[in-house]
């Protein structure tokens, strides 16, 4: 049986072999082979453009940015071009100091190439969420890193009753230089400090400077690019600078009231002096012994003009104004820009002008 078995199997394989070779050397088959090879001629060109393609895409890719609040998202789109697609984490219009990122925001970092946040106490989350992302690609950059910072308070619970003392806050205001390791300060763990940087121009410099170097690192081929942006803008920086020290040396009233103590370096810029009715901390209220100081401050220095922000409550504001016959005034911190300014195109160095306006008016 096995034998009749291997007998048939050997003359079909003799068989097919004769078929194959006799099929190749036809005329059919010939032409069979052609189109085949020509097939693949034409397969192999399809794929190469498809690889080229898709290195033509991947090095169109933008560089996918984070930034934590309005300031950081403007300098890091205004380094990255239409090179990158930048997101402001914090919504317009929301104060983003009691700001805490959600499920959401967390995702987007998993994702994201770059991320940008202010620092000095600033963002309170950013150390536990950095600590939870798997996101290992991820270059972080913290802007405010470098630069010296002014020592803040939260609120006026020690201050002195006299009207000298509560004037000469910020003169009296210690400066400390900011970890450049860490983002954590370089004194001790319970003295908190000014994060509003940015107010000072070129303070604001330095930081889209940090900023424009992560972006390097992240995407060196694009360096060039990102070099001759910074240089643009640095440039617009020293404008401005030179604008507020033209335009503040004129005014003869150099006392500044404002809602809460977030213009401290750009008074130490200027050589103004602010006079903050609440301290770092936009949302909390003043005791009757505070508001009863700035107003006696405001009475005996003739400050006309309280300043209040847009994204929180003028009530207090408003109230020491009715107190003295003053009225109040919009002085922009920058934290966030509502819909409507950002429609109209509004930016750092538009509302830094408008900001610069309406001190000269209320000084003069």
């Amino acid at each position: 049986m096995k034998r009749s078995v291997y007998i048939i199997l050997s003359v079909l394989a003799v068989s097919l072999c004769c078929a194959g070779c006799g099929e190749k050397n036809s005329p059919e088959a010939e032409e069979k082979k052609q189109m085949t090879d020509q097939n693949k001629q034409i397969s192999d060109q399809l794929s190469s453009n498809t690889e080229g393609e898709s290195e033509e895409i991947n090095s169109g890719d933008k560089l996918k940015v984070a930034a934590s609040f309005y300031p950081m998202y403007d300098f890091a789109t205004k380094i990255g071009g239409d090179k990158a697609e930048v997101t402001n984490m914090v919504p317009a219009g929301t104060e983003p100091h009691d700001w805490e990122p959600a499920a959401t925001d967390i995702r987007e970092l998993e994702s994201a190439d770059v991320f940008v946040y202010n620092g000095a106490g600033m963002e309170h989350w950013v150390e536990s969420v950095l600590e939870s992302l798997d996101n290992q690609k991820l270059t972080v950059v913290e802007a405010a890193k470098g630069l010296t910072l002014m020592e803040g308070t939260h609120d006026h619970e020690e201050t002195k009753g006299d009207e000298e003392a509560a004037g000469d806050e910020e003169a009296a205001a210690r400066e400390v230089s900011h970890d450049k390791d860490t983002n954590k300060d370089t004194n001790k763990d319970d003295i908190s400090y000014d994060p509003h940087v940015w107010l000072d121009p070129m303070n604001a410099k330095a930081e889209m400077e940090n900023i424009k170097n992560a972006f390097v690192a992240a995407d060196p081929k694009n360096q060039d690019y990102y070099e001759k942006n910074f240089e643009t803008y640095a440039a617009e920086f020293i404008k401005l600078d030179q604008e507020y020290r033209a335009e503040i040396a004129k005014t003869s009233v150099k006392d500044l009231i404002t809602a809460h103590e977030a213009f401290g370096y750009l008074c130490k810029a200027y050589g103004l002096n602010q006079v903050g009715i609440e301290g770092l901390m936009p949302d909390s209220e003043p005791d009757p012994s505070r508001m009863d100081e700035v107003i006696q401050f405001a009475k005996k220095h003739n400050v006309k003009t309280i300043f209040f922000e847009e994204l929180v409550s003028p009530k207090v504001a408003k109230t020491i104004a009715n107190e003295i016959g003053a009225k109040t005034e919009v002085l922009n911190p920058l934290e966030g820009l509502s819909d409507e300014e950002l429609a109209a195109g509004a930016d750092y160095f538009s509302v830094m002008r408008e900001n610069l306006k309406r001190l000269d008016e209320a000084l003069k």
